[in-house]
């Protein structure tokens, strides 16, 4: 740096911060940092260590800028986020690619050039007034094959202690990148803001992710989707790093599930918002390594997975005490949680939909004071909390974190899940014939009725590869190519199964799983992979045997389980699956650049099998069927 960079840095910096950016001795973070205090022309930049003393200085910052407010609860807070706030912009998350350079054409891109001049424009000045945060983050255990180095700049007090609790601090891990420039960046401002302090021009909200120099820009917003860029924003540039790597990085909880003799076997899951990710994740009895994002990789010949975060940003709706025990705990139990989007009650606690207890007739929520019956400008109902109203709290908070959390070598994948909204398709657990035939059909045909975690209309049945499709940052195709190369590598190959807690009676339409179910199938996977159990053939995989899943369901939940349940929860609807590969076909040979050629010949395969079981036991085959 030059004399007059050095000049502004101490200036802003104050000694303290100035001598810790030099103690790292990188000169590029020292130029990049740099480059956007000039920029955002900020009162102040806080450098951040790993210390609790400079973590307790975010904590504070956040409630005297009334970011946060406290509540009742000791170390409970409440973060709003704005009324047209309250979700990821898809439409307004991009890519910046130059000329000629491509991805999927279903993958949000702009010319970079000019979108770096728009966000630039964007940011110049954005945090005149504010103090900068500067913090330094560890995706992944620290000093392990899976830690990914981040700086983040934010100028969002809520925004670096939402970090500080669902991120590992990384600035310790920091001094041994040395001068490499190998490491993630992140730019956020939340813009100017209202008398209430949330994101005024919201309609010029932005969120620009540049892979080829792994920095990603946001600004003109709060929520933590869109602005907390050691999350989904950073799983984008580790997509990109993995598939030049040769790992994967995927959109997966990781659960310890307990056997017998004492045995815990690992699992990965994907599934889409509000699909049951973390009710699975968070099973009672089972323990949790992570629920939302995986580094998975090859391990001496054994697929290992890491979690990439040490904190929880959950859905908070329909969370309660008989459902969601240990989280439900935490909620209600002092320690640091930050609330966002609930409702406050009059006696300062917070209450969200689906909560034990009564809907309060009043409190203060993210549209200012509210009541029952309040409606928007439009006339909408404006519910007590918002449906994608969120918690963000450590997993060491909880009862369950498995013991390996922080291994450094992550812990041993035995199976992958993929699970999604399906009413009317597939069963409610089934394993794949292979790895390639997993990835392909539960993976890559997975499919999910949309929710309010997304701007847009709720309940569509919408294509989401692998839960993943939202973050890609390479082409669907070399994406799944990654995938099925993943396993080739591997002594030991993870099994696959699918899982579904949301198929419906063809006629009533009452749901035929019980909210608890999904645990009976965690079991039975348990058992699969580890060769105690048995399983039927049939045309798309294999299920459980009924003599099976009756002991599980009088071991785990003390019911009993009929056969009939049985029959109509696991017979195979033809026709619907049928449908559903002439959509998914559809979507990869009009919409998808160069499918692999073994996607098309699987997919094809396994039409051919439920069409020729269509024409020898008709369209609903049960599963007697398939005994020998």
């Amino acid at each position: 740096m030059n004399k007059k960079q050095v000049e502004l840095l101490k200036k802003k910096c104050g000694k303290i911060g100035y001598d810790r950016l030099l103690t790292l001795k990188n000169p590029s973070l020292n130029s990049f940092i740099h480059k956007w205090v000039s920029h955002c022309n900020p009162e102040n930049v806080f450098i951040c260590t790993d210390s609790e003393k400079d973590t307790e200085y975010l904590r504070k910052q956040s409630l005297k800028n009334r970011e946060e407010k406290r509540l009742a609860t000791k170390g409970h807070t409440v973060h709003f986020d704005g009324y047209f706030d309250q979700a990821r912009d898809k439409a307004n998350t991009k890519y910046l690619l130059p000329p000629g350079a491509l991805l999927s054409s279903d993958i949000n891109i702009t010319d970079k050039k000019k979108g770096l001049a728009e966000i630039n424009s964007l940011l110049k000045n954005s945090m005149l007034g504010k103090e900068m945060y500067v913090l330094f983050f560890c995706l992944a255990p620290l000093n392990s094959p899976f830690s990914i180095s981040c700086v983040q700049i934010t100028d969002s007090g809520y925004v670096a202690h939402s970090e500080k609790i669902l991120v590992r601090s990384g600035y310790e891990q920091f001094k041994k990148l040395g001068g490499s420039t190998d490491y993630f960046r992140f730019v956020h401002s939340a813009g100017e803001l209202t008398e209430s302090n949330i994101s005024k021009n919201f309609n010029k909200r932005r969120v620009y992710i540049d892979i080829q120099e792994n920095i990603v820009f946001s600004t003109n917003t709060q929520y933590a989707g869109n602005t907390v860029g050691l999350k989904k924003l950073a799983m984008r540039l580790a997509i990109h790093k993995a598939s030049h790597e040769n790992w994967l990085t995927e959109h997966m909880f990781i659960m310890g599930v307990r056997g017998r003799k004492g045995r815990t076997t690992y699992f990965t899951g994907a599934f889409p918002s509000a699909c049951g990710k973390t009710a699975t994740a968070m099973l009672e009895d089972e323990t949790i390594v992570g629920d939302d994002i995986a580094y998975i990789k090859n391990i001496k010949g054994r697929a290992h997975a890491a979690n990439v975060e040490c904190g929880i940003f959950g859905i908070i709706m329909n969370v309660n005490s008989k459902d969601d025990p240990s989280i439900y705990k935490a909620l209600n139990t002092s320690g640091e949680v930050i609330f966002s989007n609930i409702l406050v009650t009059k006696n300062n606690k917070p209450y969200w939909l689906g909560k034990d207890g009564a809907v309060p007739k009043n409190g203060a929520n993210y549209s200012g004071k509210w009541f029952i019956g309040k409606t928007d400008e439009r006339m909408n109902v404006i519910n007590a909390s918002h449906k994608n109203a969120r918690y963000t709290l450590s997993i060491s908070s909880l009862s369950n974190r498995d013991k390996n959390a922080d291994n450094p070598g992550g812990v041993p994948v035995s199976g992958v899940i993929y699970g999604g909204r399906d009413s009317d398709t597939t069963v409610p657990v089934e394993e794949t014939f292979s790895w390639e035939h997993g990835i392909i059909t539960k993976g890559a045909m997975l499919e999910s009725e949309t929710t309010s975690a997304t701007l847009g209309q709720e309940g569509v049945r919408k294509f989401n590869l692998m839960s993943n499709l939202d973050f890609l940052s390479i082409p669907l195709s070399k994406y799944i190519s990654c995938n099925l190369n993943f396993a080739r590598k591997l002594k030991v190959v993870p099994r696959i199964f699918g899982v579904n807690y949301f198929l419906k009676d063809v006629i009533s339409g009452e749901y035929l799983n019980g909210i608890k179910d999904k645990h009976v199938w965690l079991k039975w996977m348990e058992l699969r992979v580890n060769n105690n159990v048995d399983a039927l053939k049939t045309p798309s995989g294999h299920i459980p045997l009924y003599k099976d899943l009756r002991k599980l369901f009088k071991s785990v939940l003390h019911k009993n389980y009929s056969r009939e349940d049985y029959i109509r929860q696991f017979s195979i609807r033809i026709p619907q699956n049928l449908a559903k590969i002439e959509r998914i076909l559809k979507i990869y040979q009009n919409n998808v650049d160069k499918a692999p050629v073994v996607l098309i010949k699987t997919i094809n395969a396994q039409k051919k099998r439920l069409q020729n079981a269509r024409k020898i036991f008709g369209d609903y085959p049960t599963p007697d069927r398939w005994e020998n």
